[in-house]
């Protein structure tokens, strides 16, 4: 049962993110209140799968991960190339998205983040009205929204584990033993 709370608090954060998005995309900013609560998240769903499995491997490894991230990304806020909630949002994605399964998030960051790159240098592959969409808001704030692709990453790679574990239970007959 404590799977399914797990699986609870990640899906409770998909709207966030995409909020998180959202704001990032037309603001650029990302509020502490957000990530903070990102995180509470992130770590009560990996509380509870600890509990469950027993081993505080998956907690340790999504802790060093974020640690990395907020230690590897520092430097470039200082230096002014990605903004301090940036920073904050992917040092929290470990804890929510868990250490074992961050290459999944890796893969689809990765790919977002070259579409934004994409989408950036040739605006014209877009649709007409988000064409003018995003071109007046480069105009206008000069900068790149990296919260964007983050957050859109992290929403793929939790429904992609909310899939996995719903498969997994069903072919293994817990859901048949729970009717």
């Amino acid at each position: 049962m404590l799977l399914v709370e797990s699986l609870l608090l990640k899906a409770l954060a998909i709207p966030l993110l995409a909020r998180i998005a959202w704001l990032d995309f037309t603001t650029q900013k990302i509020a502490n209140r957000d990530v903070l609560l990102l995180l509470c998240l992130g770590a009560g769903g990996l509380l509870l799968l600890s509990l469950q499995s027993g081993s505080w491997w998956n907690m340790g490894l999504s802790a060093i991960a974020g640690l990395l991230l907020f230690v590897a990304l520092f430097p470039f806020w200082a230096l002014r190339k990605i903004g301090a909630g940036d920073v904050k949002l992917i040092a929290v994605v470990p804890f929510l998205i868990g250490g074992s399964d961050l290459v999944v998030f890796s893969v689809l960051l990765l790919v977002f983040a070259l579409a934004t790159a994409a989408i950036v240098k040739n605006p014209f592959m877009l649709p007409a009205g988000a064409f003018r969409l995003i071109v007046q808001h480069l105009d206008r704030k000069g900068v790149v929204p990296f919260g964007v692709p983050i957050a859109i990453a992290a929403i793929c790679t939790i429904v992609f584990l909310i899939y996995k574990s719903v498969v997994l239970a069903s072919s293994s007959g817990i859901l048949n033993q729970l009717n």
